[in-house]
């Protein structure tokens, strides 16, 4: 008897090891199948009419005719191809912020309009899977750009000079910010009402984020001045100068919101044997980097007499001040990634049912 009772009590954890692990893995697997459904019906819808694969037409002849216009105008066969990648790169980027909102700027109330939402809500599928589903399947057509890109990029790395990790993390970062787009795009879908003020206001945001940030670094740096007094090195008989000076170092991180600024600063430095970069990506990080320096309140005038020899101290070279300064890459795509998560909760919490209360001017169905 005591032998069948430890037989019995030795085989029964067994069977119920199986059990318990199956309604742990479930709830996620049914989550994921529910998002990839909403997924596919996205990417079908979006790819179904001919205006998707003409608009992909056009992308892949302008970034044609960037990229053979580059290499003609330039010395690329002779320098290595690093200066046609990083334009390249930014041409995608360009494109991108042009076409991603208007993809994915009416993902949600587009829907609503045409009265489809309300019968994708009353079935088993979330408002978080519907969300998000929205949100991947405008991320992957936005990323269908990138990827027919691929041939030019290639064509540019062939040319050399183009390292391994300059390739990774510049497009890494690339479909991470187009990316951000989409999610800000979706968000903006589900909180504004009508289709065209939401692609309108995710085409105003991506413009603040591309083209404002450098207007606003210009204009808070100009009107902020400190007094800057130059004072003669000994043997001139120049007097001491004083003058108001703009102090841009104070809002270099508003350049690091710019998502040009983010996927050049993340991108390696390549530079010269004299400390020239070799690439966009260089130039712009140098030229960000270097707002993070404070001017010389109490320096040496740059000039002298004739009677003396004094014509300035030696400037410092684009490898030096890159190498001195830190990178700002990671503040403005914290600052993204912070933009998209916002906007896709703000979506989730404006499409969630039952709604308490709807705003004004919006259905349900």
């Amino acid at each position: 008897m005591s032998d069948t009772r430890e037989t019995t009590a030795g085989s029964e954890p067994a069977p119920n090891a199986a059990p318990n692990a199956a309604p742990n893995a479930a709830p996620v697997r049914d989550y994921v199948a529910g998002l990839w459904l909403v997924v596919t019906l996205e990417l079908r819808q979006r790819v179904r009419g001919v205006a998707w694969y003409v608009l992909l037409g056009i992308f892949v002849l302008l970034v044609a005719a960037v990229t053979l216009l580059l290499w003609l105008s330039t010395t690329a066969w002779e320098t290595g191809g690093g200066a046609v990648f990083s334009a390249v790169i930014f041409f995608v980027l360009l494109l991108g912020t042009l076409v991603s909102p208007a993809l994915s700027g009416n993902a949600i109330n587009g829907d609503r309009d045409i009265g489809t939402l309300a019968t994708t809500q009353v079935t088993l599928i979330s408002t978080g899977q519907l969300v998000l589903g929205k949100f991947v399947a405008a991320w992957i057509t936005a990323l269908a750009f990138l990827a027919a890109a691929v041939p030019f990029l290639l064509f540019a790395v062939v040319l050399g000079q183009v390292s391994a990790a300059t390739i990774g993390i510049s497009v890494l970062v690339l479909a991470a910010e187009l990316g951000v787009i989409s999610a800000i795009g979706v968000g903006l879908s589900g909180v504004v009402t009508r289709p065209l003020f939401s692609i309108v206001v995710t085409y105003l945001i991506v413009a603040t984020l591309s083209v404002g940030t450098p207007i606003a670094f210009a204009l808070l740096g100009t009107a902020t001045k400190s007094e800057q007094t130059l004072t003669a090195p000994a043997g001139c008989q120049d007097p001491a100068t004083t003058a108001e000076i703009p102090r841009f170092d104070h809002y270099w991180w508003v350049l690091a919101a710019n998502p040009y600024v983010v996927v050049a600063d993340a991108s390696p430095g390549v530079f010269d044997e004299y400390g020239n970069p070799q690439d966009l990506f260089g130039w712009i990080a140098v030229g960000v980097r270097q707002a993070q320096v404070a001017p010389d309140l109490q320096g040496h005038s740059p000039y002298c007499n004739s009677t003396g020899q004094y014509f300035g101290e030696d400037q410092l070279t684009a490898r030096e001040v890159y190498d001195s300064t830190v990178p700002s890459w990671f503040v403005g795509l914290g600052i993204h990634l912070v933009l998209a998560a916002g906007a896709l909760f703000w979506a989730w919490r404006r499409t969630v049912t039952p709604a308490r209360r709807l705003p004004t001017g919006r259905r349900v169905a």
